[in-house]
């Protein structure tokens, strides 16, 4: 671990480089990121999960970045061109780009025409150009010293000349750096509709005749403008003025009137401009402007699966999942409160075969004989005409329903967990199952598909997919450490997300479990094979054991902490198994005789461990999603011609994007939110619950413009 890490690292998040170096070193010791977080916060000054997550993203960039330094220097040593100077230079470089910008002149290149004028010996009269060297010789004079059988003539000699003076110019670190810095800042990028090109539904309109600076381009932009030019629909071209690239160059490479070389010093310039270097700076700045606008999408589509997990499960409900459909029929499934199937069904109500009545009646029937209190409704294809079969089937009823998000219900269908789940099922069924799971618990459900085949963003196939599975994966690591995990009921797919255990674990924990039983305690975890104490440290924290005869076992105590746990129990009089009122009082009157750092100290513990101690014994095995508003359920529909201007209604938001929130007020359009209408400071996460205000409708382009309604919203 290099010292200079720590700083950087510090300066960057606004921490201590202390708090870095900890958890640097925790990390490199094969600590997950929330095992830290949550049980060594002494160690790093209580980083958080977000904190900790950035300066890993920034360790292994920095890591990165001097592997790359490295291996620029043995390359340009082994060439003999290494002075201190240029080790100077390379060592203090501070970006990717800036060391390619100085390794560029070193750089071993084939196939270029300034590499073949130099294998033609041309490379002295190129210096002179450079020099623009005041000679008693003439042009023609000075250009037949340097022919050859390979350089037959004067014009050959000079073009030659002028090819290696160009590559020199273009590789000047300083000179790339300025112009990227000016293309980035002045830059026009530009497109323009391909003339053959076919684009029936004009997806790409808008940027037809397009023009914007660079640095005022918006991500979806970016995004937009490439997705066009990979469907050969657009031509983009990044335009940089004359001024921002002539400048730079002459500032280093200025012609001298008075030489016979001026000219072929100012044709070198322009050669390299047009033919080398704005053609590499257009793709260094595509190149950022991609980046960026990836990144953002990327913490999009985090933001929003992030709210879809925390959704609070809708638990103690017979559910009766719909799976909308028009043709093939909508498929239904009822399951129990433990998520078991009792009973499937298709039913044919709309279009083309309509048989709405008799479809009524079965849903009925189903309702009647499973006691359904929930219906969760897909929201796909054909979604709003379900709800408004199911609105009037619930009108003046007891039971309610609410709109699922059934992103990626096909995907798990179709998926070896889905065949082995739920095996006597028809695909087609399996995503009712789904639809209904994910009302009881969306966190459990959702985690059984690839985070990447949810969609909740834009531009998903467009962005780095390695970067989006990483973002993901790590947005549902964190809510699933965040809620615990029942060690006895779990999943395959929700054991792999626990801290410390992985794919190959999780298999092999579910053996243990179907062969043996189930797991009594939260130490016979150490029984299943390949689970080391390593793995036992990292992922006890965040199992549950719900009947184990230790009740900590259920909480998110680690083992570590028991005997602190119960001296304070103990010091408070009571034990884990007195009742929740009476614990809580008496352990909110242990906290008050004396201060918590003083208690801290001599429990021999940190005050930010106690504190979380002090929070599980309270309330222990708490789910966090507890906290979060239910999910709106509703016993009727409206229509477009229902809604007037002025009117309040609750909504849930059901995707967020750069422009805004879309949000489900109960009609067939989702209503959009603009991000102009949401009060400074505001976040938004998918599934909120808030009141609006309908602005504006438009029912021939079924669209509904929403503010925010002065009712306070449920989150």
């Amino acid at each position: 671990m290099l010292p200079r890490y720590d700083d950087k690292i510090a300066q960057t998040l606004h921490v201590r480089p202390t708090q870095v170096s900890a958890a640097i070193e925790l990390l490199d010791a094969g600590n997950t990121l929330p095992f830290i977080a949550r049980y060594r916060k002494e160690v790093t000054g209580n980083l958080d999960e977000e904190q900790l997550r950035s300066l890993i993203e920034l360790l292994e960039r920095l890591r990165t970045l001097d592997k790359r330094r490295d291996s620029i220097l043995a390359s340009i040593e082994e060439q003999g061109k290494l002075t201190p100077q240029l080790q100077e230079q390379i060592a203090s470089a501070e970006t990717l780009t800036a060391l390619e910008d100085l390794y560029s002149a070193y750089k071993p290149k084939r196939g270029t025409r300034a590499s073949a004028a130099r294998d033609k010996g041309l490379q002295g009269l190129a210096d002179l150009i450079l020099a623009q060297a005041r000679t008693g010789k003439s042009l023609a004079d000075l250009a037949r010293d340097y022919l050859n059988d390979q350089v037959p003539d004067v014009d050959a000699a000079l073009a030659g000349a002028r090819d290696i003076v160009a590559e020199v110019i273009t590789d000047h670190p300083e000179i790339r750096r300025q112009v990227r810095e000016r293309a980035m800042r002045y830059g026009l990028m530009q497109s323009q509709k391909v003339d053959a090109a076919d684009d029936p539904k004009k997806v790409y309109e808008t940027y037809y005749a397009f023009e914007l600076r660079a640095d005022r381009l918006k991500p979806y932009q970016v995004l937009a403008l490439n997705r066009g030019e990979a469907d050969k629909v657009l031509r983009v071209a990044l335009d940089v003025a004359d001024r921002d690239w002539r400048q730079p160059i002459q500032y280093f490479f200025r012609s001298d009137s008075r030489s016979l070389l001026a000219d072929q010093l100012e044709q070198a310039i322009t050669d390299a401009a047009h033919r080398l270097l704005l053609p590499a700076i257009e793709r260094s700045v595509r190149t950022t402007l991609t980046e960026q606008a990836e990144l953002h999408a990327i913490n999009i589509f985090a933001m929003n699966l992030r709210g879809l997990l925390t959704q609070p499960p809708l638990s103690n409900h017979v559910v009766l999942g719909l799976d909308p459909g028009f043709r093939t029929g909508s498929k239904v499934a009822v399951i129990d409160t433990t998520g078991k199937v009792l009973e499937t069904a298709t039913i044919y109500p709309h279009e083309p075969q309509r048989q709405r009545d008799a479809s009524l009646r079965t849903l009925r029937a189903m309702i009647e004989r499973h006691h359904v209190t929930l219906i969760a409704i897909g929201n796909g294809t054909a979604s709003r005409e379900t709800e408004q079969l199911v609105a009037e089937l619930t009108r003046n009823a007891a039971v309610r329903y609410l709109i699922v998000n059934e992103a990626g219900a096909s995907i798990y269908s179709a998926s070896p967990l889905a065949r082995t789940e739920l095996p006597d099922l028809d695909v087609t069924l399996r995503g009712a199952v789904s639809i209904a799971r994910r009302a009881q618990d969306p966190l459990a459900e959702l985690i059984k598909i690839d985070p990447k085949g949810i969609g909740v963003g834009m531009y998903q196939h467009d962005i780095n997919q390695k970067q989006l599975s990483t973002a993901l994966d790590g947005v549902v690591e964190t809510v699933v450490n965040r809620v615990g995990v029942d060690l006895n009921t779990a999943s395959a797919a929700l054991l792999t997300y626990v801290s410390g255990i992985g794919p190959k674990l999780a298999d092999k924990i579910i053996s243990h479990r179907d062969e043996n039983g189930q797991f009594p305690d939260r130490q016979s975890l150490r029984k299943v094979p390949g689970l080391g104490p390593k793995a036992f440290e990292q992922a006890a924290g965040f199992l549950r054991v719900r009947n184990s005869p230790n009740p900590l076992d259920a909480s998110a105590i680690h083992p570590e902490s028991y005997k602190i746990a119960e001296t304070v129990l103990k010091r408070a009089s009571i034990t884990a198994k007195t009742p929740a009122s009476e614990r809580a009082s008496a352990l909110t009157a242990l906290k008050t005789q004396q201060p918590i750092a003083t208690l801290a100290a001599e429990l021999g513990t940190g005050e930010p461990t106690l504190n979380d101690i002090f929070e599980q014994l309270i309330r222990p095995g708490r789910d966090p999603r507890e906290d979060v508003p239910a999910p709106l359920l509703r016993s009727d529909v409206l229509s477009m011609e229902d809604l007037q201007v002025g009117m309040q209604l609750s909504g849930t938001v059901r995707n967020l994007v750069d422009f805004g929130a879309f949000i489900d007020i109960g009609v067939k359009q989702d209503g959009l939110l603009h991000r102009s209408q949401v009060p400074h400071g505001q976040l938004l996460s998918v599934g909120d619950v808030l009141q609006v205000e309908i602005l504006s409708i438009d029912p021939q382009r079924g669209r509904i413009g929403l503010g925010w309604s002065e009712a306070k919203p449920q989150s």
